[in-house]
């Protein structure tokens, strides 16, 4: 099964004196984007988390947020007036550089300020977070699992999506070839009236290599390689489809090899009806492409 690089998670959770909430959330993108945003505190826990997610992610911009909070703090806690200076100087600046551009941001609230490195220091000896990390590290996993059940989900639909239109292109295909076959015996009699003609207004023409020139035209107009080929890159992307995994790489050049196809179709089509389908092809084609922008 496919996945689709679109997905949401969130969870909450506590250990006294704090509370926290997770958010995971992704949408597409050409390679692996992971953005954490974790307090810069909590040693060695972005990089646990990075690797955990690069672990089952393969592409997609993906961001972790946790948001944490603390409800009180240890009897011999004092806060840093000087951080605490630079912070707030620090947040009027973004947020008057913000309004000149007319982007809104989310309202500052104290427990941000004081969440942050050395915000509150100890009056005798660090705190030990380290019971703190592994709990929150612990937590990742059902996270990960409910974000990616999502995007299973999400790949579902577009794997069933992306099979109907690969059903499309096949009947399409099926119209093109009849109406190519069709077309042949007039793409003969309008060949022999050219080469008729020719003969008849150029004195000492070969007929022989006149023949040969016009049997050549024939054949660049002759569209059974294109159809062929559309019908293999159909079998191609069902079988992609079956093997599921991270193919989306894949299935975006097989759409690009798809679009190729379809515009020799309509530039060597000689016919109304055939340039119809070859153009209803590449709409088919155009909604492939879109919706396997989205498949990891």
């Amino acid at each position: 099964m496919i996945r689709s690089m679109t997905g949401f998670a969130s969870a909450k959770g506590e250990r006294a004196p704090f509370t926290w909430g997770w958010e995971l959330r992704s949408v597409n993108g050409k390679g692996l984007d992971l953005r954490l945003r974790v307090p810069d505190w909590l040693d060695g826990l972005e990089t646990a988390l990075r690797a955990d997610l690069s672990k089952v992610l393969a592409r997609g911009n993906v961001t972790l947020s946790l948001r944490l909070t603390r409800s009180d703090f240890a009897a011999n806690a004092v806060l840093n007036p000087g951080l605490l200076t630079a912070a707030l100087d620090a947040l009027a600046r973004i947020e008057a550089e913000a309004q000149m551009r007319g982007v809104d941001l989310a309202p500052s609230r104290a427990s941000d300020l004081l969440c942050l490195r050395g915000m509150m220091e100890a009056g005798s000896e660090a705190e030990d977070y380290s019971a703190l990390v592994s709990q929150l590290k612990a937590e990742l996993r059902p996270l990960i699992a409910a974000f990616l059940e999502m995007r299973r989900a999400e790949g579902k639909a577009l794997e069933k999506l992306l099979r109907g239109q690969l059903d499309q292109v096949v009947i399409l295909v099926g119209e093109a070839a009849t109406l190519a076959e069709a077309r042949k015996s007039a793409m003969a009699d309008t060949l022999r009236a050219n080469l008729a003609r020719v003969l008849d207004n150029i004195d000492g023409a070969d007929p022989d290599r006149v023949a040969q020139e016009l049997a050549l035209i024939a054949v660049k107009a002759d569209v059974t390689e294109e159809l062929d080929r559309l019908r293999a890159h159909v079998e191609a992307a069902r079988e992609l489809l079956d093997n599921g995994g991270a193919v989306g790489r894949k299935l975006d050049f097989l759409m690009q090899e798809f679009n190729r196809e379809a515009n020799t179709l309509c530039s060597k089509s000689q016919n109304s009806d055939l340039t119809r389908v070859g153009l209803d092809l590449k709409a088919v084609i155009d909604q492939m492409r879109e919706q396997v922008q989205n498949v990891e």
